[in-house]
């Protein structure tokens, strides 16, 4: 119990932070609401899902990947926030406190995933404004609809954790920054969050197949109703809700040993 409230108490602190700088929060919810508007409107209509290249379905097909992205693309922010507070000694003080070793890191996660909630609901109601329709293609209800937005929250709180080992490696913020997006790239990109994956050639296929961020869109994409889910016959693209929880969960557990590992060792 003494670790779950310091850890509060980091997670109040950054929260506390947060609505003092607000921009940060602003500048969060922008750059996914531009993804939305671009790939509606330049990509609807020119690419293919399944055999249709109606621009409604792409829409719809297209959200649960945008959803996605975002929760990751938190992780960046998160590793350069933790750089920082390393870079100006913050983290220093801290561990000369009497409290819990991990709650620092935990205390900023939990943060990371209160601001990526807020994102979360933002994007919703503009994805719905530009005519994402949940249950276009198969019926949906509220509870699979919260489910689907309770594993892309998982997600990103297990990908926050790559950021803050990534945060605690480096020795600037703009370091982290440049790390946190450089192996971002290529997992949210060969996945199946733009793209149909029939359509990729074999090799690239199986690993989009098996990719643990297209086993949450895959899951998204199942609980929302959307089309385009993946016919793979790989077990994640089968199981897509299992293979998203369990994912989840073993990368929080591998990076939150590393990175508490990192941080009592780590000099600021």
């Amino acid at each position: 119990m003494s670790a779950v409230n310091d850890s509060l108490v980091i997670a109040r602190r950054n929260l506390i932070r947060m609505t003092r700088i607000p921009e940060m929060l602003l500048f969060g919810v922008i750059q996914p609401v531009m993804f939305v508007v671009l790939f509606t409107y330049v990509f609807g209509g020119s690419l293919k899902i399944g055999t249709t290249t109606d621009p409604d379905v792409y829409k719809n097909f297209l959200m649960a990947g945008i959803f996605a992205q975002t929760v990751t693309f938190a992780t960046a922010g998160a590793g350069a926030g933790i750089a920082d507070d390393m870079h100006k000694g913050l983290i220093d003080r801290f561990r000369s406190l009497p409290m819990a070793r991990g709650a620092v890191l935990t205390g900023r996660t939990v943060a990371d995933l209160v601001q990526t909630a807020i994102t979360l609901l933002v994007l919703a109601i503009v994805a719905l404004i530009v005519g994402w329709r949940p249950g276009s293609a198969e019926p949906t209800n509220l509870g699979k609809i919260l489910g689907a937005f309770g594993l892309l929250l998982l997600l990103g709180y297990a990908f926050t954790w790559i950021g803050a080992l990534i945060g605690l490696s480096v020795r600037t913020p703009e370091a982290a920054t440049s790390g946190g997006l450089i192996w971002l790239f290529p997992v949210t990109f060969i996945s199946i969050a733009f793209v149909d994956s029939s359509q990729m050639t074999p090799w690239l296929r199986h690993i989009a197949d098996w990719n643990p961020f297209s086993a949450t869109v895959q899951a998204c994409r199942q609980l929302f109703g959307d089309p385009g889910l993946s016919q793979s016959g790989a077990w994640p693209m089968q199981h897509p809700v299992w293979a998203s929880l369990i994912y989840s969960i073993v990368i929080v557990a591998i990076f939150r040993t590393l990175a508490v590992r990192k941080y009592r060792r780590a000099n600021g």
